[in-house]
């Protein structure tokens, strides 16, 4: 019961940052919210989504007794992302049709990914410490 806990409450924190990196992922250095250094884009919510994402699937990995709980994070972060992008508030699309999206996508995905991998591995092998 406390494994389905952690993962719910896993699933909850990937929902969230998938939620303010989303939003936050227009940020600009245009002097509004950042100091102005020429208008560039200022993706940081991409090195959080590299760094977070992972993380909460190898947290998930060590409450999962299977490949679909362990990866459950990184499931319930994308289609945050595609629902609240494409159908956001009020409708509006918050997906940027920029660089900005692809890296994100890849950010949090790839290395999620290589982490789901490693825990397929490590049941194939027989090993059950995670």
């Amino acid at each position: 019961m406390t494994d389905r806990l952690a993962l719910l409450g896993i699933a909850a924190a990937a929902f969230v940052l998938a939620v303010l990196e989303l939003f936050f992922l227009p940020l600009r250095l245009d002097g509004t919210l950042l100091p102005r250094v020429d208008d560039w884009p200022f993706p940081v919510t991409v090195v959080a989504a590299v760094v977070t994402t992972p993380l909460l699937v190898r947290l998930a990995s060590h409450h999962a007794r299977r490949t679909s709980g362990a990866a459950s994070p990184l499931l319930v972060w994308m289609a945050t992302l595609l629902l609240f992008g494409l159908f956001g508030p009020g409708g509006d699309v918050v997906l940027l049709n920029d660089w900005r999206t692809l890296v994100l996508f890849a950010g949090g995905v790839l290395p999620s990914a290589v982490v789901v991998g490693a825990f397929v591995g490590r049941r194939a092998d027989g090993g059950s410490d995670h």
